[in-house]
């Protein structure tokens, strides 16, 4: 915002299903894949979700995707892309796109057509390109500082509404009690941690 850039959002669809495979991995048609293809070998040419190499084949696309249109990864972090553009006034700048696995954040003068670029090797879900509203959880909003400047800002008060709401939830189901509306303290002033012996708790309570 400081530099006069504009900010656009978007998520790929399926986004592993869109990298090549670097595995050899088959299956043996049964009758989903018509009753002419049942006890056939069927080669699988697409990363899968929960396949060992998965996240490093779609990585490695989309670094591919990345490099063919002229982004460099930043040396600090390399989920941060980076391409020399100029304005319309002819100065040059860096217009950046950030990357999540298959969330994209493109800062630029022009932000959409990055994003076009990008529909052409990973397709895009339509209704998610556009001005951020929730990006990785956070809520993001531009403003304006009372001294005039605009800014970008993030809220996390959605993922906590939720969060809440999930435990409240939870409780309700496993023994009806309550949290309470208000408190001064997540503990209680006389807890003391080191001598605490009840119980672990297992890993869906703990969540």
């Amino acid at each position: 915002a400081l530099n006069g850039l504009d900010v656009w959002a978007a998520d790929i669809r399926n986004a592993f299903l869109q990298a090549p495979s670097s595995q050899k991995d088959f299956i043996i048609c049964g009758p989903e894949f018509g009753l002419e293809n049942v006890g056939k070998i069927a080669l699988i040419r697409r990363a899968l979700y929960g396949g060992k190499e998965a996240g490093r084949d779609f990585r490695n696309h989309l670094r591919a995707c990345m490099r063919h249109l002229d982004f460099v990864s930043c040396p600090a972090d390399p989920d941060v892309w980076m391409r020399l553009a100029r304005r319309q006034d002819g100065e040059e700048y860096y217009e950046y796109l950030l990357v999540y696995v298959d969330d994209l954040l493109s800062i630029s003068e022009h932000p959409k057509p990055i994003l076009d670029d990008i529909n052409t090797y990973f397709r895009l879900k339509p209704e998610s390109v556009g001005t951020p509203d929730l990006y990785l959880g956070a809520k993001l909003s531009k403003t304006t500082l009372p001294n005039g400047v605009e800014a970008w800002c993030n809220s996390l008060h959605r993922y906590v509404q939720e969060a809440i709401r999930n435990t409240e939830k939870y409780i309700q189901q496993h023994g009806g009690k309550m949290l309470r509306k208000k408190t001064q303290s997540r503990m209680d002033s006389n807890y003391r941690q080191e001598l605490d012996v009840s119980a672990t708790l297992g890993p869906e309570r703990a969540n």
